[in-house]
């Protein structure tokens, strides 16, 4: 097996195909390495991106004094080690491979590896960058170390933002990457950021992050199938639980089920850390104030878990339409924001082509008739389910030497994709989980 701090020289085939979005961005455009993109990112997904690429390079700036910053979200940032050229940078998240060689574990914070962030996750940020691109704005990355306490980030993101050469600034943050950004704009000296659009960012939390401190979460055991001598709930406890920033994503609770209370959470299984409770606690009310800056899109429509409550060892979690499957609306419609509502789910927000639409109409003018701006949530259907319940999804381990290259994507590009039970309209007196 190879240790968590590998040899200089361990290289696989993802560390060889990590490329920069630029370069990727310019082969979509000429036509180059045609095949290798159509079999990273699928036949449609390749031909959208080379159109959207082509457009990019033949459209001018419509404003040269302005850069549009884009913000990855949680997980949404490839993480590794540095090695010297002419061997690639060391990509631990998302390997596989390594992940299958117990590498996952070299993510812990702290710990001995000197991890990094090594760019944006492009199946899922690409599209939205090409689309600002072709539509006239400068557009780029912010790749960050998403494991760290939001307010750590923050202040980095902070310091390259004063330093950014652009006269103007607007921001385009998706999920955890909205909450760095207010932390960044805590910071004083950021008067030149103009226009900040939030992408279902949970601004009151995610039950995806309780789910995830304790294994249950649908990532996190997809994950974990790769991790021959690993169980979710095994890294969810060892690795996991010492990410800040899951802390910072946890909802607050209510008084019956306080979520930054260690003692409110179930006695058995993976438990969360009490210091990063705090620290939490504490981080939260260092967030900027939304100002007139700040414009938020929400999804809706999608089966995503709205309430947690305690039965005895397990929490129970609610499932509405409430949200677009990762966080729940009401968390991401930011108090005191203008705010636009579409039945997108998370992981899509950043590649939908009527949200980048939106998107662009928002930095341009500040509001959008794409989306609507009111939305009530009608649909009284739901289910329940407990970790218990989750425990016996995505269990089986996956060999990925035997799966085909269509296999592989697939179970890469659809990571991100959360439970979806069957939602029914609740009996007047009773409310029993429902099997998924």
């Amino acid at each position: 097996m190879i240790s968590p701090d590998s040899p200089a020289d361990h290289v696989t085939p993802y560390d060889r195909f990590a490329w920069s979005d630029a370069t990727v961005a310019e082969w979509l455009a000429s036509g180059e390495h045609r095949a290798e993109l159509t079999a990273y990112f699928g036949a449609p997904e390749y031909r959208d991106l080379a159109a959207l690429a082509r457009g990019a390079r033949r459209t001018p700036l419509a404003e040269p004094d302005l850069s549009v910053i884009v913000v990855p979200g949680i997980m949404g940032s490839q993480l590794g080690i540095r090695r010297a050229p002419p061997l690639p940078d060391d990509i631990i998240w998302i390997d596989p491979i390594d992940i299958q060689h117990g590498r996952l574990r070299s993510l812990r914070v702290p710990g001995s590896a000197r991890i990094v962030p090594l760019g944006v996750v492009l199946f899922s940020y690409l599209r939205l960058k090409l689309q600002l691109r072709a539509r006239g704005f400068a557009a780029e990355f912010y790749d960050y170390d998403w494991r760290l306490a939001a307010a750590e980030i923050g202040r980095v993101f902070a310091a390259h933002l004063r330093t950014h050469p652009a006269a103007r600034l607007a921001i385009v943050a998706h999920s955890l990457g909205g909450l760095v950004t207010r932390a960044a704009l805590a910071q004083p000296g950021l008067q030149k950021v103009e226009r900040v659009v939030l992408l279902g960012t949970p601004n009151h939390g995610s039950y995806a992050a309780v789910q995830a401190l304790r294994g249950t979460d649908a990532v996190v055991r997809k994950v974990a199938r790769l991790a021959p001598a690993d169980s979710a709930e095994a890294l969810a406890g060892d690795v996991y639980s010492t990410f800040p920033s899951l802390y910072d994503l946890l909802p607050p609770g209510n008084t019956r089920t306080a979520l930054l209370d260690a003692a409110a959470w179930p006695g058995s299984g993976p438990q969360p850390r009490a210091a990063l409770l705090e620290g939490s606690r504490v981080d939260r009310e260092r967030l900027a104030v939304p100002d007139a800056r700040f414009i938020s899109i929400a999804g809706i429509g999608q089966p995503t878990v709205t309430a947690v409550a305690r039965r005895g060892d397990d929490f129970l979690y609610t499932i509405t339409r409430s949200g677009d499957g990762t966080v729940p609306a009401a968390s991401a419609a930011l108090p005191g924001t203008r705010a636009f509502f579409a039945r997108v789910a998370h992981s899509d927000l950043t590649r939908d082509p009527l949200v980048g639409a939106a998107v662009v109409d928002l930095l341009r003018h500040g509001a959008t008739k794409r989306l609507p701006a009111n939305w009530r949530g009608a649909n009284r259907a739901q289910a329940q389910v407990s970790d218990s319940q989750l425990r016996r999804l995505h269990a089986g381990k996956v060999n990925w030497g035997t799966l085909s290259p269509e296999e592989r994507r697939l179970f890469l590009q659809n990571l991100n994709e959360p439970v979806s039970p069957r939602l029914r309209v609740p009996a007047k007196r009773t409310r029993r989980p429902m099997r998924i």
